[in-house]
């Protein structure tokens, strides 16, 4: 999966993660050694210096995660997938005067 990312957006310099032993894995960092990519961990207890993912891991675990019981990975794609668009493109968004962000004109 992380391949496929590379081959969908641009391979980062460095990818910022906290301590979870999913970021500690062997070949989580054998993988980003390969391809040239930087590992940044956050400090212990301070999940602030990664804000933008906490951000996102409690809106993905209040929203569909609470509220939904998947059968299959491919469910949980599927949904992420309908999410992001309407996320994006339908949600209305307060400091974008009621416009979806990504509001084509």
């Amino acid at each position: 999966m992380l391949d496929q990312l590379l081959e969908w957006r641009t391979k980062p310099t460095m990818i910022r993660c906290d301590n979870g032993p999913e970021f500690i894995s062997h070949e989580f960092t054998q993988w980003a050694l390969k391809q040239g990519i930087r590992i940044e961990y956050i400090q212990p207890g301070k999940s602030q210096q990664n804000a933008y993912i906490e951000r996102t891991n409690r809106t993905i675990r209040y929203s569909w995660v609470s509220k939904h019981l998947f059968e299959t990975i491919e469910q949980v794609q599927d949904y992420a997938t309908q999410w992001l668009w309407f996320y994006n493109h339908e949600r209305p968004h307060k400091a974008n005067n009621g416009r979806p962000p990504l509001l084509t004109a």
